[in-house]
């Protein structure tokens, strides 16, 4: 828990940075790039959570890997370093991402389907969330192939299921009463 207060704290602080000089999309589109990164990359996030490899190395490695970012994301680098924190970054990243779009007015709809989302489908969903939900939406799919068809839309804490394995639960209720 004290992690993910600290990283909310960071995110926070480079979010106000970004927003002063004007450079708060470009920051964002760093810690999206850096979530992407660290998640999809196990030897990374291990690095970076290693106590036994020194911050200078890890802050070497890291402009390394993000040479084209930000100087506010440098900034927050630099800061890593000086309080040896590396292993919060992509947390802080992920929470810098939740309050760019909070501030932006975009709300994030998971939606999970038994296959990856098409255009026709996005569509939609996109639809059905404008029912919902009156803000700027983005889309994040999850594939899971347990619901066997359909979708289960998720705003904030409203949810919206349309899954076929819903259905047959609903159905087997039924039956059983």
């Amino acid at each position: 828990m004290g992690m993910s207060r600290a990283a909310i704290r960071y995110a926070k602080a480079i979010l106000d940075t970004a927003v002063t000089s004007g450079n708060a999309t470009g920051v964002n589109n760093d810690m999206l790039l850096i979530v992407s990164t660290v998640n999809e990359n196990a030897e990374l996030s291990e690095f970076l959570a290693s106590p036994i490899i020194t911050s200078e190395v890890k802050m070497n490695a890291l402009k390394e890997v993000f040479s084209g970012v930000q100087s506010e994301t440098i900034s927050l680098f630099r800061l890593l370093q000086e309080n040896k924190r590396f292993e919060i970054l992509a947390t802080i990243a992920a929470q810098f991402n939740a309050l760019f779009d909070e501030m932006n007015g975009v709300e994030k709809a998971t939606v999970t389907t038994a296959f990856p989302i098409t255009a026709d489908l996005e569509a939609k969903v996109l639809a059905k969330v404008a029912t919902i939900s009156n803000k700027k939406v983005s889309i994040e799919n999850i594939v899971d192939p347990s619901i066997i068809g359909g979708f289960v839309l998720r705003i904030g804490d409203k949810q919206y299921n349309a899954s076929v394995a819903n259905r047959l639960q609903e159905l087997r209720r039924e039956f059983s009463n």
